[in-house]
């Protein structure tokens, strides 16, 4: 005789099941702990070569100032107080690397990756951090005095209590960042994306926010005395402190108080006796008239909308149009001290050929931009063509 087996029995092996054979992840990152390279407090300063792979490496109070770590692959590495002083992270990956305390003053961070990497503490200062990406990453307390931010991602980042004093972090995509108590005096956020980004607290005296959007961005509490406003989107400011500029005068729409419904009711017999078709007719012009003036407000506020749109994306494209001059003056500056050396030409160079390439993309995607967003597209090539020459500048010295 078949025996049935209980259903708890079945459940209970295939959920013991999915758990052996299921693909074991790490609780935080991508690395168990001794997966990579030992490196801890070695120093590299003095032509010590790094090994190949620095994945997930202990690099625990390492000394890498200068040192060429470009392209370098660091994902989930321990940099925790390590010494990074003007070393090269261009392009470099460091997803949900361990950055607590680190020293990066002076260091290139152009194009590097640290999404979800753990930046506590650490030391930024005049740092060149042009499109470096942080989302989801944790940077409280960083330091970004004076730093090179332009178009620097920070999209769900924390810099709670950051120093972001005098940093240039133009067109920066904060939206959801929460900058909470952020020193942020006279920090250059022109063009930033700040949607639903919280700067309760913030020290915001004198920031440039020319053409931010601020939609849903939380002021609560924060000091705005001389901030700039002009042309920013949808800025509410309930609960700052301090006088800001450049804000838009508001003009709230309200519907005036006619009296129509004040006094006796309409049924009553003197209301009647007064006429009370009259008044349904006047009810009707005044309602007609109130929707006829919303309409109009509504038209000139999209129409206001679409002349301020026009005149960031005409902004904008000037400052690419100067981007792309002084990329080219650049690259010609770079090929007459390589012959005024007797080099020759760097036409067999790589970096050469791709600085070139970098300079004819940026005025290809500006010729077709016609939307803000597409000038990305140039604002990237023309970084990419910055850093090969930035590669190169060694070869020519």
């Amino acid at each position: 005789m078949r025996r049935s087996i209980p259903l708890a029995l079945i459940v209970a092996i295939i959920a013991l099941s999915g758990t052996l054979f299921s693909p074991v992840q790490a609780a935080t990152g991508p690395c168990r702990p001794g997966e990579g390279a030992n490196l801890r407090g070695r120093d590299f300063t003095e032509g010590a070569r790094l090994p190949a792979n620095l994945r997930c490496a202990d690099l625990t109070k390492a000394k890498l100032d200068g040192v060429d770590l470009t392209q370098k692959d660091l994902t989930g590495a321990i940099l925790h107080g390590a010494s990074l002083k003007q070393a090269d992270l261009t392009q470099a990956t460091l997803k949900y690397a361990d950055l607590r305390r680190a020293d990066l003053t002076e260091a290139d961070l152009g194009q590097m990756h640290a999404d979800h990497a753990d930046l506590r503490d650490a030391v930024m200062v005049d740092a060149e951090a042009g499109q470096a990406y942080f989302p989801h990453a944790d940077l409280s307390r960083v330091a970004l005095t004076r730093a090179e931010l332009t178009q620097a991602d920070f999209t769900n980042a924390k810099l709670i209590d950051a120093d972001l004093e005098e940093s240039t972090p133009g067109q920066l995509k904060g939206r959801k960042a929460d900058f909470t108590r952020a020193k942020m005096h006279e920090a250059k956020m022109g063009q930033a994306n700040l949607r639903n980004a919280t700067l309760k607290d913030a020290d915001l005296r004198e920031v440039t926010f020319t053409q931010a959007e601020l939609d849903g961005a939380d002021f609560t509490g924060a000091l705005v005395e001389g901030a700039s406003f002009v042309q920013a989107d949808d800025a509410d400011l309930t609960g700052s402190k301090g006088t800001p500029t450049g804000l838009d005068p508001s003009t709230p729409i309200t519907v005036p108080d006619l009296g129509i419904f004040s006094g006796e009711p309409s049924d009553s017999p003197s209301a009647a006796a007064r006429g009370g078709g009259a008044s349904v007719g006047l009810i009707m012009v005044v309602v007609s008239a109130v929707g006829l003036a919303l309409t109009v407000v509504a038209w000139g506020i999209s129409a206001q909308g679409r002349t301020r749109r026009a005149q960031r994306f005409a902004l904008m494209r000037h400052g690419a149009e100067e981007d792309i001059t002084r990329l080219g003056e650049e690259i010609d500056q770079l090929d007459y001290e390589f012959q005024l050396g007797g080099r020759g030409g760097m036409t067999a160079d790589r970096d050469w050929r791709h600085a070139l390439d970098a300079y004819e993309a940026a005025k290809q995607a500006l010729s077709i931009a016609r939307r803000q967003e597409e000038l990305h597209f140039v604002a990237q090539a023309v970084q990419d063509g910055r850093n090969a020459l930035n590669r190169l500048r060694p070869k020519v010295r």
